[in-house]
């Protein structure tokens, strides 16, 4: 009976480990892939077919050698190798995402092969403990689909249990380094108890590691701060005075803050120009992905009587953005943690502007480039209101931005395109049409200092068609169409070092 008692306990806890090992490899991938869908995509599918795998590997070796002491060994083998990943998997990442940190490129391949090369080879042992374990437990042909029953019911109740104690607790109190470490001693000790008692021993050795202090993640010289949020890495990194927060893959720079200017040079100086656009001075502006604050710093500077409601998903982001980037700067900005969709969906307010720029570096999400995002967003917006946009491009390659662009146009009456830099792309959707000559003598009510950016978006700003086949939350093809266009901008042997805007501080 005590045997049966082992066994279930040893695969419920494979379960549990099975599925704390996949929610953390989301967490280990995200700082140099990004979570999009087809990296989530690439990590379930490589845990199935290695569970799959070991499946069948553990039905075939419980046949030739069905003992105790295999099955523990095989679990202790997945405990090690679950121990050891988290001090191996950032020196490995660091080498095999290199070419990410050039080129932005390669997520899905990267993702592909990281994931098979840590996580897959724990997974496949782990997959073999439920068809062991039934062998074993097996008395009598007859009672072999209630065992089988039992067993696996066991172990998908653990693999929930993984799923959400991870998620929910584990991961966010004691992060993902301890979460790894804690699942391979529990999986250490239902293994040792099967394979002896001198054996105790490995679950007490790897406990004992979630003592060693998690290392930086993709460490940078200049880097004051880093934490890892619910949702994301977040870094702080500082080059002479001016502060650069990155998310995630470390790629690209979602916020930035100088003493002594709130102007950039980059992409967040193309929505000042969005104002003057107006009819009115603007009263009311919407920020979906607010990040640290730098466009809201800036228009408290520009547009001081605009009041703000800045929309940003990650608390910690918002935190971040108090501390280091002068987030509390515009008395004017109201900080909402929220998801920027659902937030506009909610609220019953309505704007003269609502700019997003809610990257999740390289993607934006697709649920805000779709026809049904984009009519709600013209009935949160006042009458002659603009929804603006930032969406990424590269050169000779603008499919994602001529999509997303022909699909606002489904939805508002009219949209212009401008691509001041070589990787981000301004698209407007006006709620009342502007002739060039309106537009050209709105812009010239700029403030002084934001004059040559005016006078760059008159002279090439471009009218923008309807696409033929509008995307919908149905159908949004935003990560097949990013990752082709990064792709093949990098086998062309391009580089992401972008062209500033003529607002650029003094260096």
């Amino acid at each position: 009976m005590a045997g049966q008692r082992a066994l279930a306990a040893l695969v419920f806890v494979a379960g549990i480990g099975t599925l704390a090992v996949e929610i953390s490899a989301s967490r280990l991938l995200a700082p140099y892939y990004g979570s999009s869908t087809i990296v989530w995509a690439n990590l379930i599918g490589l845990v199935l077919a290695s569970l799959s795998l070991g499946y069948w590997l553990g039905g075939r070796l419980a046949d030739r050698r069905p003992e105790p002491r295999v099955l523990g060994a095989l679990v202790l083998a997945a405990a090690l190798w679950i121990a050891a990943t988290p001090f191996v998997a950032r020196p490995f990442l660091d080498v095999t995402v290199e070419g990410i940190d050039e080129a932005s490129a390669g997520a899905a391949i990267g993702s592909f092969f990281a994931t098979l090369g840590l996580f897959a080879p724990s997974v496949t042992l782990l997959g073999m403990v439920a068809p062991f374990a039934i062998r074993l437990a097996l008395d009598a042909v007859e009672a072999a689909g209630s065992v089988a029953g039992r067993l696996y019911a066991l172990s998908t109740v653990g693999s929930l249990l993984g799923t959400f104690l991870s998620a929910l607790l584990a991961i966010p109190l004691l992060g993902t380094q301890r979460t790894l470490l804690l699942s391979a001693a529990l999986l250490a000790l239902v293994g040792a108890v099967l394979v002896g008692r001198r054996w105790l021993l490995v679950p007490l050795a790897v406990a004992a590691l979630a003592g060693i202090p998690p290392g930086a993640i993709k460490a940078d010289d200049d880097l004051v701060y880093e934490t890892e949020s619910r949702y994301q890495y977040i870094q702080v990194v500082q080059r002479g005075e001016a502060r650069y927060l990155r998310l995630n893959e470390g790629v690209a720079v979602h916020s930035v803050w100088r003493p002594d200017t709130v102007l950039t040079g980059g992409e967040w100086d193309m929505f000042l120009t969005v104002p003057a656009l107006l009819r009115r001075p603007v009263e009311r502006v919407a920020i979906l992905g607010n990040a640290a604050g730098t466009i809201a710093r800036a228009y408290g500077v520009f547009y001081p009587q605009a009041e703000i409601d800045g929309v940003e998903l990650d608390p910690e982001v918002s935190s971040v953005g108090r501390r280091w980037f002068g987030l509390g700067d515009n008395p004017r900005l109201h900080v909402r943690d929220a998801d920027a969709r659902p937030f506009l969906a909610a609220t019953g307010r309505r704007y003269d502007l609502i700019v997003v720029d809610a990257y999740r570096q390289p993607y934006i999400p697709f649920y805000l480039a779709t026809r049904e995002f984009f009519q709600l967003a013209r009935e949160r917006l006042r009458p002659g209101g603009i929804v603006a946009l930032n969406v990424a491009s590269v050169p000779r390659d603008r499919e994602l931005a001529r999509s997303i662009s022909g699909t606002l146009a489904a939805e508002l009456p009219q949209v212009w395109a401008w691509k001041p830099l070589r990787f981000n792309q301004l698209v407007l959707g006006l709620t009342e049409p502007l002739d060039r000559p309106q537009l050209v003598e709105r812009l010239g009510r700029l403030p002084a200092r934001l004059r040559v950016l005016g006078d760059l978006l008159a002279r090439d700003v471009r009218p923008v068609t309807r696409v033929e086949r509008p995307w919908t939350d149905d159908r949004a093809p935003v990560e097949w169409i990013t990752d082709r266009m990064i792709l093949e901008f990098a086998a062309a042997g391009g580089e992401l070092e972008e062209d500033p805007l003529p607002t650029d501080p003094e260096p």
